[in-house]
């Protein structure tokens, strides 16, 4: 299959990402960006735009990124799901689970691709602390932490934060939705969650109408010996040192992610100090860039894509549990596991 139409949906700051990786991998196909207003412009590497949705499906994409704030991606991904076009949906599928079944079997009955941009899963470095839990390099995980943050302002210094997506609820911002990557990396490591207990709040005096701060437990469903592994997830825009780690903390020692630097430490039971197994610096663009090379593979090639609508389905099951527990006073929520019906082609 040769992919010479592409639409990108949305240009915000990570749709223009999209855009120039796009057109580097495919130089010489026709890409158009799909915008809510009409407008003469002609966004730098692409090659015209549309105003509406009934523009982009005339002009017949084999493959499209949604990439529009999240409450607006179903809407658009669904109607060129009908049409059998690919679909590379950015992170969280959705803001809410309406809608998402529906796009998940029409995906399912015209037998295309849809893959959740959860690009986390692409570092070399998380590739390998998954590999290395594994091989048991710390025998039995007993827990598993997760601390992630950055001041809000700080993201992109040269836009005000608080027109943001992050910053507004109406466009599906706020820690839960928009730092939702542990939630998809942790389950792609340690399976399913069974259960999750959570507070969202409103720690900081930015200007925002959405939680700054999400401390979510989680209890995994449990394994054949009846242990049940217990994570902490703490997500905030409001912590001046960015920070991305994750550590499992198992029988035989601890093994820490630093999301940031690509590096994977080991501190060995009895040891004084953290010991490097692994170090791979990246640079922004690069999971991106092999998010792009598992799509078009998955698409010319008709091969599942690493991240699938499915796992962006659980993440967002995960996510409105965690909003039941912290509406409930922090109460245990039990998550949804609805699964996608099997279509009859």
């Amino acid at each position: 299959m040769l992919i010479n139409r592409i639409i990108i949906a949305g240009l915000g700051s990570i749709g223009k990402r999209h855009l120039r990786l796009v057109r580097n991998l495919l130089p010489k196909a026709d890409i158009r960006v799909l915008r809510h207003q009409a407008t003469s412009e002609v966004p730098e590497f692409s090659n015209g735009c549309f105003s509406s949705i009934d523009e982009a499906i005339a002009f017949a994409p084999q493959i499209s990124v949604i990439a529009s704030p999240a409450p607006f991606h179903i809407a658009t991904a669904q109607a060129l799901a009908e049409m059998g076009v690919h679909l590379l949906i950015e992170k969280p599928l959705s803001a809410s689970l309406n809608g998402v079944m529906q796009l998940l079997e029409t995906c399912q009955k015209q037998g295309t691709v849809l893959l959740t941009g959860y690009n986390l899963r692409f570092l070399p470095a998380l590739q390998r602390f998954r590999d290395l839990l594994g091989e048991g390099v710390v025998g039995k995980v007993l827990s598993v932490r997760c601390e992630i943050g950055q001041y809000l302002p700080s993201w992109r210094p040269d836009n005000d934060y608080r027109q943001g997506v992050s910053a507004r609820r109406e466009l599906g911002g706020g820690a839960l939705l928009e730092l939702s990557h542990e939630l998809d990396y942790l389950r792609w490591i340690f399976g399913e969650v069974d259960w999750v207990k959570a507070t969202l709040s409103r720690q900081s005096s930015l200007e925002i109408d959405v939680e700054d701060t999400a401390h979510l437990t989680l209890g995994f469903v449990q394994i054949n010996d009846g242990h049940q592994l217990i994570g902490t997830v703490n997500l905030d825009f409001v912590r001046h040192d960015t920070t991305r780690l994750c550590t499992a903390i198992g029988e035989k020692g601890s093994l820490r992610l630093n999301g940031l630097t690509g590096e994977v430490a080991l501190y060995e039971a009895g040891a004084k100090e953290w010991r490097e197994l692994f170090s791979h610096p990246h640079q922004r663009d690069d999971s991106y860039l092999a998010e792009w090379q598992n799509f078009i593979e998955c698409v010319t090639e008709h091969k599942t894509p690493l991240i699938t609508g499915e796992d962006g389905l659980k993440v967002l099951q995960i996510i409105e549990a965690a909003r039941h527990s912290a509406t409930s006073g922090g109460q245990m929520s039990e998550v949804e596991n609805v699964q996608v019906r099997k279509v009859s082609l």
